[in-house]
């Protein structure tokens, strides 16, 4: 059961859904862009809830600052860094052991931009970084990200782009290939919740 949160981000207030789990673990799930209608109710931001929480993870989902009843103004990816602090936080005053980022789109720029600037959290997941869309050369820099999930049909994430990210990057990152699945996953919400299910992360290791 998903309870109502409210998250403080600096003079902001960002509404969230946490649903605790048994597991010592937390799950901070991001949503894709504002300005193209992306909120916390997302399938794909739904789908990473229902998989982690079947892990016996703790999780937590929110809208960035601008969206929903969150208040501010959407900030460009950058601005909303100091949302998944605050989320971070959050969890941490919730959830006794590690934290991972799971990024979807707009969302997993953020989460990497986070990594990138030296948040405490376990590790990433990154759902289809809208490498086509957005620059995100600073990915390359990212530490800590361990998977990226893309499908085949991705225009926003062209596979053969991500495959050379996940290839080049130091050290390499797993990459999993949704078959058929478009930027939106629209019919293929099962093949993605599979694969965050399944995937053996660090921090379980």
């Amino acid at each position: 059961m998903e309870e109502q949160v409210t998250l403080e981000a600096n003079d902001l207030r960002l509404e969230g859904r946490f649903s605790p789990g048994a597991a010592p673990f937390s799950a901070l799930i991001t949503h894709p862009h504002p300005l193209f209608g992306g909120s916390m109710d997302n399938n794909v931001v739904w789908t990473a809830v229902r998989a982690f929480g079947e892990r016996g993870w703790s999780t937590l989902r929110f809208n960035f600052r601008g969206v929903g009843a969150s208040s501010g103004s959407h900030g460009g990816g950058v601005a909303e860094v100091e949302d998944v602090v605050a989320a971070a936080d959050f969890l941490k005053s919730r959830v006794s052991g590690p934290c991972f980022l799971v990024g979807y789109s707009f969302g997993a720029a953020v989460a990497a931009r986070a990594l990138l600037q030296g948040l405490d959290a376990a590790g990433g997941v990154l759902i289809s970084p809208p490498i086509a869309f957005m620059d995100l050369d600073f990915l390359m820099d990212t530490p800590l990200i361990c998977l990226v999930v893309a499908g085949d049909r991705d225009d926003l994430c062209p596979l053969a782009d991500v495959k050379n990210f996940c290839r080049r990057h130091q050290p390499p990152v797993d990459l999993r290939v949704v078959s058929g699945a478009d930027h939106f996953y629209g019919g293929r919400e099962k093949e993605l919740f599979d694969i965050l299910l399944e995937y053996p992360l660090p921090v379980e290791s």
